[in-house]
């Protein structure tokens, strides 16, 4: 039978101290959603005393009916020299109506004395009574020991009596909580080992990723005993973050065999990160453990050929089991073998061999050589595929265009003239933007559209510029790409270069138009040719 690991999630309180993450009630309640869909055990949602926007959140939390989370509000041990039950940080916990509540403590006589500037005594006194106090009204406690790893250095003895005081007073859970983020994962082991041998109550622990040893630490404290993960789902937190949630289910139940979330529930580890990030306004980074998009990205051609014969050659699981999937980049390193599996899966009933994927990969590098880059653009790349392999007539053809730049009043503008032609016919559209390549891009819709109606329901939604050499300053090559999206929900990126960041602009726009007129191939004849 798998030993079970209680996963803690603190994205909402924790992880919301973290720079430039802020979330409204709303973003809260669907964060909340999310994480009892993922099947942790308990969800840290905030401190009720601490603003109306969390009071608000937990009248409302509290309807919610979840599945498999118990909702945990946070809050401190009662202030010194007053009654458990005069602390107002104590009764805005019982307002807050959850069925767990965490409350933290002083376990570093450093902090007592000079942050608390109480004696040792009242602050046991202050752990004690505040957990017998919230046990009395029928909660569930856990007791974070805050500072415990640099308490425990200074002094175990008084580190060992905040946890003693805690569990007197009835603490269902102890926390030991790494809160400077400076253990390292064998002191971690060695620790949480000699204490959770002492105590009946299940251990918990809390690291921080200052010395990028959260993760490891939240592993070896399990292995030494801890029956609880503190952290955060995307490693959102204070400083340098919290230990990430999600590599540390990957790690305990896919590496080393603990249940941390149902099983059925780990092939939710991509989504659910994916969701996260939208819900924070955050970019997911690519080389997230488990989850990213680059975590299972194969660009060199010797390992790309590699998994394509043998996945496990190159990769520690299946990409399946956590919900990701397997990418190959395209790149000028890419061989034979990954330019082809990359045209099979564009291209599913495309006739190809080997010379094909060479004509392609010749294409690429000649391309790349002169500053393209198609990862991450694989909609050029698809362009590029269908130009090589299966010729289709243009879609349109560029006569010239025009831009304008100009400021008004407090206000800077351009406005951009395109002459298009479409078979016979001739369009001359002008169209005025916030600058030249958003007033460009407008004109070329507007002509466009008159042949091509699907084109009202695609948008420009990014848009990046890299110098290619930023020695020749103002002279330097620039690489564009351009992420356009369709009212279906599907986006692409594609890319251009010039010496001129406008001309490499009108390439990426270029590519855009013709990538989509290629996938809506119902609106163009020449599109249901090459159609795959």
């Amino acid at each position: 039978m798998q030993e079970s690991i209680s996963i803690f999630d603190s994205t909402l309180r924790d992880g919301a101290q973290g720079h430039g993450v802020s979330f409204s009630i709303e973003d809260k309640l669907a964060a909340v959603r999310l994480l009892d869909q993922l099947g942790v055990s308990y969800i840290e949602a905030g401190n009720p005393g601490s603003n109306p926007k969390d009071q608000e959140f937990f009248q409302r939390a509290g309807a919610m009916g979840l599945a498999h989370a118990r909702l945990v509000a946070f809050g401190s041990t009662r202030r010194k020299n007053i009654l458990p039950e005069e602390d107002a940080s104590l009764r805005a916990l019982l307002s807050a109506g959850t069925p767990c509540c965490a409350i933290f403590g002083k376990a570093w006589k450093f902090h007592v004395d000079w942050v608390l500037e109480t004696t040792p005594e009242e602050n046991l006194a202050m752990i004690e009574d505040s957990c017998r106090f919230l046990k009395s009204q029928g909660k569930e406690v856990i007791f974070d020991a805050e500072h415990f790893f640099d308490g425990w250095r200074d002094d175990p003895s008084f580190a060992l009596a905040a946890l003693e005081a805690a569990a007197r007073g009835g603490a269902d859970l102890l926390c030991l909580c790494d809160t400077n983020g400076g253990v390292f994962p064998q002191e971690a082991g060695e620790i949480v080992g000699e204490v959770a041998g002492r105590f009946p109550q299940p251990i918990g622990v809390h690291f921080h990723e200052d010395c990028g040893m959260a993760v490891a630490n939240s592993v070896s404290g399990v292995l030494a005993g801890a029956r609880q993960v503190q952290g955060t789902l995307l490693g959102f937190g204070e400083r340098c973050g919290n230990a990430n949630l999600l590599a540390v289910i990957g790690n305990l139940q896919l590496k080393l065999g603990y249940a941390c979330i149902p099983q059925d529930r780990v092939q939710l580890l991509s989504h659910s990160a994916r969701e996260m990030a939208a819900i924070a306004n955050r970019e997911l980074s690519p080389g997230m453990p488990y989850v990213g998009d680059d975590a299972f990205s194969h660009k060199a051609g010797m390992h790309a050929d590699g998994v394509l014969k043998a996945p496990r050659s190159f990769e520690h699981i299946d990409p399946y089991l956590v919900g990701n999937a397997r990418r190959f980049p395209a790149s000028e390193i890419s061989g034979r073998a990954v330019v082809l599996e990359k045209i099979r899966r564009a291209f599913p009933d495309m006739a190809l061999d080997a010379q094909s994927a060479r004509a392609v990969l010749e294409d690429m590098k000649a391309l790349e050589a002169k500053g393209y880059q198609f990862e991450g653009a694989d909609a050029s790349f698809q362009l590029l595929v269908c130009k090589r392999l299966r010729p289709f007539p243009p879609f349109f053809q560029l006569l010239y265009y025009q831009i304008y730049t100009g400021y008004g009043g407090d206000r800077a503008g351009a406005s951009a003239t395109v002459k298009v032609k479409v078979g016979e016919a001739v369009q001359l559209m002008a169209a005025e933007g916030n600058g030249p390549v958003n007033a460009l891009d407008r004109a070329l819709r507007k002509a466009l559209e008159v042949f091509y109606p699907v084109l009202a329901h695609v948008k420009l939604t990014d848009y990046k510029v890299r110098v290619l050499d930023s020695k020749s300053a103002t002279a330097a090559g620039v690489r564009v790409f351009i992420t356009s999206s369709a009212d279906c929900g599907e986006s692409f990126t594609t890319v251009g270069v010039s010496s001129d960041v406008v001309a490499a602009s009108w390439k990426a726009l270029e590519d855009s138009m013709e990538y989509l007129l290629l996938r809506a191939g119902r609106d163009s004849t020449a599109a249901q040719a090459v159609l795959p």
